[in-house]
């Protein structure tokens, strides 16, 4: 929270529901600081007193007239502002001299009316760029897992945190956090109980878990002691450049892996089992995106063996902003270093969501999807990835191309220019959910027995062909049997 004394004073934009929790628990914490006024634009609250504590506004107006030390701080406490609002607003507190400036969750990431001030962080790129998260109602929308015991994989990276920090409001029994790498699955769950301490959510049940997917007898092993009703598969090898050049673990693990876990659930009697899939699996270039494309098949096949009354769905979106190796933390890191900010080239466009927004939706679709199906988050239209790193630069306090300059660096194996979020032989279906698409495939169907056979001995040692473990020639030359988009590459290493 910050080394807060007597002497902060605390500016509170927004005084709705989000603003007036927040001061109560500043004021019932007075070593915090002193809360000076609420900021507004409801000209029914400006001019009046909230809980005694003073409305100023118009927003844009008084926000230049304040009378400031150097200790001062922002909070904006306006779940439902527009990008473009907060855009505004985070520069005019920066030239107004508020050297600290906090958010809360937006409306995607609280449940309504049920903001804290545990919540509030340091604010971001990611919290300005953008579209503005659709409010999807998530009390109703995580309803369905009330005293469930679920399961989230990969719960130490960037979606499977987020995801977990939304269940804490959900009522679930037990929420298991399964990841392979301890100091990841240390921070969240620290910060998760942290936020329990801070008031969010109610008492479930955190239970950290250490496991490795790729341990078939493992994740068989843990999934009968655990019961899980609900699991939300996040974990994966993510990184294209770094899994073009480990493309055998990829398969290993994104694959293999997954096949597992999936196995492990079918046997344990999973009634509801999640997989976050990519934009990168549509017609993949990369092995990475053809990992996802399997795993996919992986998931919707299982429900043919699926006991009655379960749900086994795949929910595939495009990319998310701030994950953990993604462009936007890389851009902040070479803007505070002086530049040059690399872009790959001048007409590479992305698909963008908010990481809460995301994981909001992949909730609801879990609650209401429905077995064998594949559901595609609306990802509104694609975005320059140049304009995103001069949206970064101007965010840092700096001019493109003046201060720090933006350098096209070209397209690195196995990305494209742009990206799809549907295939040649897929087909949209709106759903009565804004926001979550089915997607309907046509065609022969995929033969995935066959594809995972021939892969295998790329991962596991088999006596019938010892050359061909950890062979990544090999293992490309099978992808593109069964996936030819996979992107040939002439110069790769047998090892």
């Amino acid at each position: 929270m910050g080394n807060a004394t007597e002497s902060t004073r605390i500016y509170i934009i927004g005084a709705g529901f989000a603003g007036r929790t927040i001061a109560r628990e500043i004021t019932e914490k007075a070593v915090l600081g002193t809360i000076v006024a609420f900021l507004d634009d409801d000209g029914a609250k400006v001019g009046h007193r909230i809980d005694g504590i003073p409305v100023l506004g118009p927003i844009r107006d008084v926000v230049k007239l304040l009378a400031r030390t150097p200790a001062d701080e922002a909070i904006i406490a306006m779940p439902s502002a527009s990008r473009d609002f907060l855009r505004e607003l985070y520069f005019l507190l920066k030239d107004a001299g508020f050297s600290r400036i906090r958010i809360v969750p937006d409306i995607a990431q609280i449940v309504e009316g049920d903001a804290h001030l545990v919540q509030a962080r340091e604010i971001d790129p990611q919290d300005l760029l953008g579209r503005t998260p659709v409010a999807i109602g998530l009390r109703k929308s995580i309803a369905w897992l009330s005293g469930k015991r679920v399961m989230v994989t990969g719960a130490g990276g960037s979606i499977g945190s987020e995801l977990a920090r939304q269940l804490l409001s959900a009522g679930v029994e037990r929420m298991y956090l399964f990841g392979h790498g301890e100091n990841s699955i240390y921070q969240i769950d620290r910060e998760l109980r942290a936020l329990q301490a801070g008031g969010v959510g109610v008492s479930t049940a955190i239970v950290p878990v250490i496991g490795e997917l790729k341990d078939r007898a493992y994740m068989d092993n843990v999934m009968r002691r655990l019961k899980a009703d609900v699991v939300f598969h996040a974990a994966a090898y993510k990184h294209v450049p770094m899994m073009e050049a480990n493309t055998v673990a990829a398969i290993e693990n994104n694959v293999f892996g997954t096949k597992n876990l999936v196995e492990a659930c079918l046997s344990s009697r999973v009634k509801r089992f999640v997989l976050v899939s990519t934009d990168k699996a549509v017609e993949p270039l990369c092995v990475y995106g053809a990992s996802k494309f399997l795993s996919e098949r992986i998931v919707l096949e299982a429900q043919g063996e699926a006991g009655p009354g379960s749900h086994y769905m795949t929910v595939r979106f495009g990319n998310v902003l701030g994950s953990r190796g993604s462009i936007l933390p890389l851009f902040m890191q070479q803007v505070a270093a002086g530049g040059p900010v690399t872009v790959t080239d001048p007409r590479a466009t992305r698909f963008f969501m908010t990481i809460p927004e995301a994981c909001s939706l992949v909730l609801k679709a879990g609650g209401t999807g429905t077995g064998g199906e594949s559901y595609l988050l609306d990802m509104g239209e694609p975005i320059l990835i140049r304009e995103l790193a001069e949206q970064i630069i101007r965010f840092s306090g700096y001019t493109p191309d003046k201060d720090i300059q933006i350098e096209y660096i070209g397209l690195r194996p196995g990305e494209r220019l742009e990206e799809r979020l549907t295939a040649g032989n897929e087909k949209l279906e709106r759903t009565d959910y804004p926001l979550i698409n089915r997607l309907v495939r046509e065609g022969p169907r995929f033969d995935l027995e066959s594809a995972l056979n021939e892969l295998k001995p790329a991962c596991y040692p088999d006596a019938g062909a010892p050359a061909t473990y950890r062979n990544r020639r090999a293992l490309r030359s099978v992808l593109r049997a069964f996936i030819p988009t996979v992107e040939e590459q002439a110069d790769e290493p047998e090892y």
